[in-house]
């Protein structure tokens, strides 16, 4: 495995930086529509758990796609500070979050030695990205001051969310990204040319 970075490699992570910092900040919209409806049911803290995988799904995709040091913790940073700059409601402190939730991310692959980006690789580094963060939330969003059984459950919903949307959509999206051939120069488009190569063999 090479780690040094091509221009390909460093534009396809920018591109999908910004184009998930858009789709991010259109989910800020959502959560608070599900804040919205949980909250007469006494479930108003679960509005933004329940989607919180979202915002970790480029560092998971471009991890996956690209397979070098950093990709996951810089393309979540990346997304991050677009965000900030299209003028996201979470201010300048969404790059920290960012970061720490990119940090989580990158935790999964680095314990692998970025040699192993499998469906459970990914799963973790959802996870990864969920607890990461949530910890930072215990203090910047001020979790510390909830009950204990609201925290848990909050982070159980957080992980699960993590898992499915950023780590197994994640996979998913990519390898339809794979199936059109428009990845043929990434370490994820050359793994599923071998793949039908040997199918067609």
């Amino acid at each position: 495995m090479t780690t040094k970075w091509n221009l390909r490699e460093i534009v396809l992570m920018s591109i999908l930086g910004v184009v998930f910092a858009v789709i991010y900040l259109f989910f800020f919209t959502v959560g608070t529509g599900l804040t919205n409806i949980l909250t007469p049911f006494g479930l108003g803290q679960f509005g933004y758990e329940v989607i919180f995988g979202i915002w970790f799904i480029v560092s998971i995709i471009t991890a996956y796609i690209i397979r070098k040091p950093g990709a996951a913790l810089i393309s979540e940073t990346i997304a991050g500070g677009i965000q900030v700059l299209l003028g996201s409601p979470a201010g300048p402190m969404l790059i920290v979050s960012a970061f720490i939730q990119g940090l989580g991310a990158e935790a999964a692959f680095a314990a692998t030695k970025y040699r192993n980006y499998s469906k459970g690789v990914l799963v973790a580094a959802g996870i990864g990205a969920a607890v990461f963060s949530f910890i930072w939330g215990l203090y910047h969003s001020g979790y510390i001051a909830l009950s204990i059984p609201l925290l848990s459950s909050m982070l159980v919903v957080r992980v699960i969310s993590g898992a499915l949307i950023a780590g197994l959509l994640g996979k998913w999206i990519s390898e339809k990204l794979a199936d059109t051939g428009v990845l043929r120069s990434y370490a994820l488009g050359k793994e599923w040319q071998t793949k039908r190569e040997h199918k067609a063999s």
